[in-house]
């Protein structure tokens, strides 16, 4: 018996009319009823009533008609997981992130280990604002993202660390810090702040480094939603930033330095996917391919 039999079966069942079955079958109707008796021949017994008006299902028909609608049913689960599996092996891995990842050619070398273990799959990659802190994993823009810890709602998150670097100062070339080789935090507690969108929640607190301010708000002197303008306010004098040590080349450019600060902890970007995702072959490749880069396997 091939499921088709079954499909038809339970189509002219629904209906209780050959030709609309048919035409919701899109096939031609004497087709479904040579088809419905060759069914009725092998289970010898009859599945329908024919009467002028229509048909009706005969005990044998109603008794069949539940079973015929799991076996469907499960064989619609088995196909979808069938296509999963396929996509999974040919499909396209969406990766977000707010900065380019750079360090030392880190994208190229995930890529290629990548696309050695999945040939055939593509890869896509989204810059996202940082007003998300989760680079598009929460809304599912993303499948994958290059983000900085800590992540807002972090429970929900898995995530493999790249790199954990020193906190450094940008500030403008003139300011009267930039004289000094390192600068204490306590010296910059005082000072104006670039900070994130408030969107950015726990991440904005960590790049103002709050827990190294003593209770004391900082001063804010413009919100930056991105490198260039994070670059144009420092520029312009509207306050100073932290930047991590791989991101300072992207801001150090004519008019900003950066100097290593004393008194706060290291930043850390990691790779960070859903929970619910962990388990996706190509999630699973993508995460296992930047461990290997990241550790030079």
């Amino acid at each position: 018996m091939h499921v088709r039999d079954l499909r038809y079966f339970v189509a002219v069942a629904e209906e209780l009319h050959f030709t609309r079955a048919a035409e919701h079958l899109y096939v031609s109707q004497p087709a479904l009823s040579k088809q419905i008796r060759a069914l009725e021949r092998q289970l010898g017994v009859d599945l329908f009533e024919r009467r002028p008006q229509g048909v009706a299902l005969t005990e044998a028909g109603t008794a069949l008609l539940p079973h015929a609608r799991r076996v469907l049913d499960a064989w619609a689960e088995g196909a979808g997981a069938v296509e999963s599996a396929r996509a999974a092996l040919r499909g396209t891995l969406v990766v977000g992130m707010s900065t380019s990842p750079g360090r030392g050619g880190l994208l190229p070398a995930i890529r290629s280990r990548f696309t050695a273990a999945r040939p055939g799959t593509s890869l896509r990659l989204r810059q996202v604002s940082w007003e998300d802190p989760t680079a598009g994993l929460a809304e599912g823009a993303v499948d994958v993202a290059f983000v900085w810890l800590p992540l807002p709602d972090s429970e929900r998150y898995g995530w493999t660390v790249v790199a954990e670097e020193p906190r450094l100062v940008a500030l403008p070339e003139a300011h009267p810090l930039a004289a000094r080789a390192e600068v204490d935090f306590a010296d910059l507690a005082g000072l104006p702040f670039l900070a994130l969108p408030r969107a950015a929640g726990p991440l904005r607190d960590y790049w103002l480094a709050l827990d190294a301010r003593g209770g004391t708000p900082p001063v804010i002197g413009a919100e930056v939603a991105s490198t260039e303008e994070t670059y144009e306010a420092l520029v312009a004098g509207l306050g100073v930033c932290l930047v991590a040590a791989g991101n300072a080349p992207l801001i150090s450019l004519g008019g900003v330095i950066t100097r290593p600060v004393r008194g706060i902890g290291p930043s850390r970007y990691a790779l960070a996917w859903r929970r619910e995702d962990a388990d996706r072959p190509l999630v699973r490749a993508y995460a296992q391919a930047c461990r290997l880069a990241t550790e030079g396997g």
